[in-house]
């Protein structure tokens, strides 16, 4: 579906921002890998294939936006908010969509409405590929109505407002992801245990037994393919979840594991295989390169 863009700006460029800029006309995005000479090139050609303008800096993105999209990674949501402040134009929505923990949204927030703009807590339910901007999404805070609306114009079309208060969003998403990424990692380590012990068959016949249907030669392979791409991501994202978790007074022992899982895998910079035997061999190979 084309869907207009005119007074869109994204803050943050990767694959979220693209799968959502696909189909639109008059949208702007600025990303800071334009600023170092390594990756500017590869950035540009990013804005090029999914036919959006690409900014020079941060304040020339926003300068004019009405609609900001915030997709960084987690650990640069407030820093993104910060700089976009500065020259947010007043009653611009700031939506930010970054995997990071109610605290950190409120932060986020302190800074764009010191600015003169609105903040919307957004949270992105699913992988944005292959459902882009029909992938779910939940909306919070104050301006949650206006930020619906806003969002739908630009063709998002699976939304609900999950509460009044900025964190509603987020705090869904975040506990949400211990167990998501918690299971990943869970797979993984089960998995690779298990095709070092010899026993790979055996082990995933019994799970299949205790839970029929869910095929975990299928989902094994799924969550060692998300944790290759996205580990050193998702890592960041469960740090974020563990600061929710904390700040509950809830506990957070095995999202702390995960973080580690995650990041493992994702530190070894694997190109994933297409079947799981590969996969696992080549995770398996590169921790013994490593420990040589």
């Amino acid at each position: 579906m084309e869907s207009s863009a005119s007074g869109l700006a994204f803050i943050g460029f990767g694959e979220a921002a693209m799968a959502f800029a696909t189909g639109l006309d008059g949208a702007v995005a600025y990303d800071r890998k334009t600023d170092t000479n390594l990756t500017r090139t590869a950035k540009h050609a990013d804005y090029a294939r999914c036919a959006v303008r690409g900014a020079a800096r941060n304040a020339e993105a926003v300068a004019e936006a009405r609609l900001i999209l915030s997709l960084v990674t987690a650990d640069q949501a407030v820093a993104a908010a910060r700089e976009t402040a500065s020259s947010i134009a007043p009653g611009a929505l700031f939506c930010d969509m970054n995997s990071v923990a109610p605290d950190t949204k409120r932060a986020a927030a302190t800074a764009i409405e010191a600015g003169g703009g609105r903040y919307v807590d957004v949270a992105v339910m699913a992988p944005v590929d292959p459902q882009r901007r029909g992938v779910p999404l939940l909306v919070a805070g104050p301006h949650a109505a206006a930020g619906l609306a806003a969002l739908r114009e630009a063709g998002f079309g699976n939304i609900r407002v999950a509460g009044p208060r900025l964190g509603d969003a987020s705090a869904i998403k975040m506990v949400r992801s211990v167990m998501i990424k918690g299971i990943e990692a869970l797979t993984a380590e089960c998995l690779l245990a298990a095709e070092a012990a010899g026993v790979r068959d055996a082990v995933i016949a019994s799970l299949d037994a205790s839970w029929p249907g869910a095929d975990w030669t299928a989902r094994a392979d799924y969550n060692l393919d998300r944790m290759m791409r996205h580990g050193l991501r998702r890592a960041e994202e469960m740090a974020e979840a563990v600061k929710t978790l904390d700040a509950l007074g809830t506990g957070s022992a095995m999202t702390r594991g995960t973080i580690e899982r995650q990041r493992a895998i994702g530190r070894l910079g694997i190109a994933p295989p297409a079947t799981l035997t590969d996969k696992i061999a080549a995770v398996l190979g590169a921790r013994k390169d490593q420990a040589a």
